[in-house]
């Protein structure tokens, strides 16, 4: 999910963080850019291992920097050309989405997508796990959640986005040989578009060569 290791709520605290409106920032509509790239933003919604919508997303839109955008429509065309399409999941995260997840963290009673999303890891263990953590790469707006669709079917993939398991390892053989062989294709579709894999989410990619690899945007998503 995050791709990031946990950083303490007071230190939190003390960061400066943007907070302008959308249209002071460098963030764009994805759909704008490429309206063919399939979106089911789950943060909008209950289905993510919350189970209720994420403080933050207004809309059910990815967001990224024109830069990642682009760069993801290149990915698309070479999806289309092999017959499939990129369904994306998250893009751009806001700082106060990620402030939630950190809440909910710490509410150990609070396991109500546990057996969807965290069935073998403990949920006081997800923070040192690394699995939720207070800054996230999603923040900075070049980093996108997503995985390949047939005629608007996800492919397999051996886990679900988000599962919270070695098993979403993107390299991990135990899923099998078809779900491996279908990670392993949105890899060189993404890699071939400028953009590089965290190796423990099969799921998720950021544009190398990010252009604010220093700035954790708090704009709300509407």
């Amino acid at each position: 999910m995050t791709g990031c290791r946990f950083v303490t709520a007071a230190l939190l605290g003390a960061l400066s963080l943007p907070a302008e409106s959308m249209a002071q920032s460098p963030l764009v509509r994805l759909r704008e850019v490429d309206a063919t790239i399939l979106q089911d933003i789950r943060y909008f919604s209950s289905d993510n291992f919350m189970g209720r919508p994420v403080r933050g997303y207004g809309a059910p839109e990815c967001l990224l920097t024109r830069e990642a955008a682009e760069a993801l429509s290149r990915a698309q065309a070479d999806a289309v050309r092999q017959g499939l399409s990129l369904l994306v999941y998250d893009g751009y995260r806001p700082q106060r989405a990620v402030d939630h997840f950190v809440q909910w963290g710490v509410v150990l009673r609070d396991t109500l997508r546990k057996a969807e999303y965290y069935p073998d890891v403990p949920k006081a263990e997800l923070f040192e796990r690394g699995y939720i953590a207070s800054r996230s790469g999603h923040s900075r707006g070049s980093t996108v959640d997503l995985t390949l669709a047939r005629s608007g079917v996800p492919l397999d993939m051996g886990t679900p986005f988000d599962f919270f398991d070695e098993r979403s390892h993107t390299e991990n053989p135990a899923v099998g040989e078809v779900a491996l062989a279908n990670r392993r294709l949105l890899k060189g579709i993404m890699e071939r578009a400028g953009f590089r894999n965290y190796a423990s989410e099969w799921w998720h990619y950021t544009l190398v060569g990010e252009p604010y690899p220093d700035t954790y945007f708090d704009v709300p998503i509407e």
